[in-house]
């Protein structure tokens, strides 16, 4: 499979993936999915700045992202796949981008979210999107940097989805 990782980190490409991420696994393409940076030349620049000369960076949107994934585009390519949010991973894997593991290693607190974990702050919005993602069988787990311990984030956002539901 040419996905090697999928992560959800509100700030895309930063030290933690190139000194931690890049550093472990063996990736040769970052795929940013992300209507916000398609349109964010400035954030498009930096990132690629920031990112090895020897790591292909692809910005798309996460519709053109699953068409690319889901045409074949990357089958000889081994892939990270980096989203702001848990809602473009939902719309990826409903249309077609098949993943398996979903990482969240920053949603980060902002006005209106609450805090379950330290690197995992949730509206009711994401709470409904990740709770999605975990109805099909997809593992959804917690870690900042390869070497931290795996935390299994399922219980976390079915416990948060129940008591949303009941307000």
């Amino acid at each position: 499979m040419p996905i090697v990782l999928v992560r959800i980190d509100d700030r895309l490409v930063h030290g933690q993936i190139v000194q931690g991420w890049l550093k472990t696994i063996d990736v040769n393409t970052i795929l940013i999915a992300s209507d916000i940076v398609v349109q964010d030349t400035m954030q498009q620049m930096l990132m690629a700045m920031a990112v090895p000369h020897n790591i292909k960076l692809d910005i798309k949107s996460p519709k053109d992202a699953t068409n690319a994934i889901i045409s074949g585009k990357y089958n000889k390519e081994r892939v990270m796949v980096l989203a702001v949010s848990p809602s473009d991973i939902l719309y990826m894997i409903e249309n077609g981008a098949n993943f398996k593991s979903v990482n969240i290693g920053g949603m980060h607190f902002i006005s209106g979210k609450r805090q379950l974990l330290y690197n995992l702050c949730v509206n009711d919005n994401d709470v409904e999107n990740l709770y999605k993602i975990c109805i099909r069988a997809i593992e959804i787990e917690g870690r900042v940097l390869p070497e931290d311990e795996r935390i299994n984030i399922i219980p976390l956002i079915e416990r948060e989805y129940k008591a949303m539901c009941k307000r």
